[in-house]
Protein backbone atom coordinates (compact mmCIF):
# COMPACT_ATOMS: atom_id res chain seq x y z
CA UNK A 1 0.00 0.00 0.00
CA UNK A 2 1.16 3.43 -0.55
CA UNK A 3 0.36 6.74 0.80
CA UNK A 4 -0.76 10.06 -0.32
CA UNK A 5 -1.63 13.32 0.28
CA UNK A 6 -4.05 14.85 -2.50
CA UNK A 7 -4.33 18.69 -2.18
CA UNK A 8 -8.11 20.63 -2.68
CA UNK A 9 -8.81 24.23 -2.32
CA UNK A 10 -12.30 23.74 0.03
CA UNK A 11 -14.18 26.33 -1.64
CA UNK A 12 -13.49 24.20 -4.95
CA UNK A 13 -13.86 20.72 -3.25
CA UNK A 14 -13.46 19.99 0.26
CA UNK A 15 -13.51 17.35 2.50
CA UNK A 16 -17.20 17.76 3.17
CA UNK A 17 -18.22 17.42 0.16
CA UNK A 18 -16.18 14.13 -0.26
CA UNK A 19 -17.84 13.32 3.16
CA UNK A 20 -21.72 14.38 0.92
CA UNK A 21 -20.65 12.29 -1.90
CA UNK A 22 -18.84 9.53 -0.72
CA UNK A 23 -16.74 9.47 -4.07
CA UNK A 24 -15.90 10.90 -6.79
CA UNK A 25 -13.16 11.39 -9.38
CA UNK A 26 -10.01 13.74 -8.59
CA UNK A 27 -9.69 15.37 -12.03
CA UNK A 28 -8.43 18.30 -13.09
CA UNK A 29 -4.94 17.52 -12.39
CA UNK A 30 -2.59 19.83 -14.97
CA UNK A 31 1.42 18.92 -13.81
CA UNK A 32 3.25 16.09 -15.53
CA UNK A 33 4.83 14.84 -12.11
CA UNK A 34 1.01 14.50 -10.81
CA UNK A 35 -0.39 13.05 -13.47
CA UNK A 36 2.59 10.37 -13.70
CA UNK A 37 1.63 9.48 -9.88
CA UNK A 38 -2.02 8.99 -10.95
CA UNK A 39 -1.48 6.87 -14.29
CA UNK A 40 1.27 4.69 -13.13
CA UNK A 41 2.06 4.81 -9.39
CA UNK A 42 -1.16 5.18 -7.47
CA UNK A 43 -3.11 2.38 -6.70
CA UNK A 44 -6.59 1.28 -5.50
CA UNK A 45 -6.60 0.86 -1.79
CA UNK A 46 -3.79 3.67 -1.22
CA UNK A 47 -4.40 5.90 1.91
CA UNK A 48 -4.55 9.88 1.08
CA UNK A 49 -4.35 12.70 3.20
CA UNK A 50 -6.82 14.84 2.42
CA UNK A 51 -5.11 18.78 2.01
CA UNK A 52 -6.80 21.85 2.45
CA UNK A 53 -4.83 24.30 0.53
CA UNK A 54 -5.31 28.22 -0.30
CA UNK A 55 -7.45 28.02 3.64
CA UNK A 56 -6.96 29.59 6.67
CA UNK A 57 -5.39 27.45 8.00
CA UNK A 58 -3.95 25.19 5.00
CA UNK A 59 -3.53 21.73 6.32
CA UNK A 60 -4.32 18.10 6.33
CA UNK A 61 -8.43 17.77 7.01
CA UNK A 62 -8.86 14.12 7.03
CA UNK A 63 -8.47 10.67 5.24
CA UNK A 64 -9.91 9.24 1.54
CA UNK A 65 -8.76 6.28 0.01
CA UNK A 66 -8.20 5.51 -3.70
CA UNK A 67 -11.22 3.53 -5.53
CA UNK A 68 -10.47 3.39 -9.08
CA UNK A 69 -6.87 3.50 -10.19
CA UNK A 70 -6.30 6.00 -13.07
CA UNK A 71 -8.05 6.47 -16.55
CA UNK A 72 -8.32 9.39 -18.67
CA UNK A 73 -9.12 12.47 -17.46
CA UNK A 74 -12.59 13.03 -19.87
CA UNK A 75 -12.26 16.93 -18.56
CA UNK A 76 -9.71 17.21 -20.88
CA UNK A 77 -11.78 16.71 -24.23
CA UNK A 78 -14.54 19.21 -23.06
CA UNK A 79 -14.61 22.47 -24.37
CA UNK A 80 -17.24 23.66 -21.61
CA UNK A 81 -15.04 22.28 -19.15
CA UNK A 82 -12.43 24.46 -16.59
CA UNK A 83 -9.92 21.68 -17.54
CA UNK A 84 -10.27 21.46 -21.02
CA UNK A 85 -7.00 20.65 -22.70
CA UNK A 86 -7.11 21.31 -26.70
CA UNK A 87 -3.38 19.31 -26.79
CA UNK A 88 -4.80 16.66 -25.03
CA UNK A 89 -6.24 14.22 -27.58
CA UNK A 90 -8.60 10.73 -26.84
CA UNK A 91 -5.75 8.77 -28.87
CA UNK A 92 -2.48 10.24 -27.11
CA UNK A 93 -4.65 11.19 -24.01
CA UNK A 94 -2.37 13.96 -21.83
CA UNK A 95 -4.13 13.31 -18.52
CA UNK A 96 -5.16 11.06 -16.06
CA UNK A 97 -7.50 10.90 -12.63
CA UNK A 98 -8.44 8.61 -9.85
CA UNK A 99 -11.50 8.36 -8.08
CA UNK A 100 -11.20 8.70 -4.27
CA UNK A 101 -13.55 7.14 -1.40
CA UNK A 102 -14.41 9.01 1.81
CA UNK A 103 -12.58 7.70 4.98
CA UNK A 104 -12.93 10.37 7.96
CA UNK A 105 -12.66 13.66 8.74
CA UNK A 106 -10.74 15.28 11.50
CA UNK A 107 -12.00 16.94 13.95
CA UNK A 108 -9.61 19.62 13.23
CA UNK A 109 -7.41 20.46 10.69
CA UNK A 110 -3.73 19.65 11.08
CA UNK A 111 -2.18 22.85 9.97
CA UNK A 112 0.82 23.23 7.71
CA UNK A 113 2.41 24.98 10.81
CA UNK A 114 2.39 22.11 12.93
CA UNK A 115 3.54 19.58 10.60
CA UNK A 116 6.65 21.69 9.15
CA UNK A 117 7.68 21.41 13.11
CA UNK A 118 6.80 18.13 13.92
CA UNK A 119 10.11 15.90 14.36
CA UNK A 120 9.81 12.87 11.68
CA UNK A 121 7.83 15.33 9.05
CA UNK A 122 10.74 17.48 8.14
CA UNK A 123 11.01 15.24 4.45
CA UNK A 124 7.67 15.23 3.93
CA UNK A 125 7.18 17.35 0.72
CA UNK A 126 4.02 19.48 1.23
CA UNK A 127 6.71 20.83 4.71
CA UNK A 128 9.15 21.96 2.15
CA UNK A 129 9.49 25.50 0.56
CA UNK A 130 8.49 25.85 -2.99
CA UNK A 131 6.39 22.21 -2.87
CA UNK A 132 3.40 22.94 -4.69
CA UNK A 133 2.29 19.49 -6.64
CA UNK A 134 -0.93 18.81 -5.66
CA UNK A 135 -0.29 15.17 -5.89
CA UNK A 136 2.86 14.02 -3.01
CA UNK A 137 3.30 10.76 -1.92
CA UNK A 138 3.72 10.38 1.95
CA UNK A 139 5.23 7.85 3.65
CA UNK A 140 3.77 5.37 5.54
CA UNK A 141 5.64 6.85 9.35
CA UNK A 142 4.46 10.44 7.77
CA UNK A 143 1.44 9.00 7.35
CA UNK A 144 0.99 7.63 10.98
CA UNK A 145 2.27 11.08 12.65
CA UNK A 146 -0.40 12.91 10.71
CA UNK A 147 -2.66 10.36 12.23
CA UNK A 148 -1.36 11.20 15.69
CA UNK A 149 -1.19 15.16 15.07
CA UNK A 150 -5.13 14.84 14.42
CA UNK A 151 -5.85 12.78 17.45
CA UNK A 152 -6.99 10.25 14.93
CA UNK A 153 -7.57 6.34 14.89
CA UNK A 154 -8.01 5.42 11.34
CA UNK A 155 -11.47 3.88 10.98
CA UNK A 156 -11.84 0.83 8.88
CA UNK A 157 -11.62 1.19 5.70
Amino acid sequence: MNYWLFKSEPSVYSIDDLKRDKSTSWEGVRNYQARNFLRDTVKKGDLVLFYHSNAEPPGVAGVCKIVKEGYIDHTAFDPKSKYFDEKSKKDNPAWYLVDVGYVQTFEEVVPLPKLKVTNGLEEMMVTKRGARLSIQPVTKKEFDIVMKLAGAKLVAT
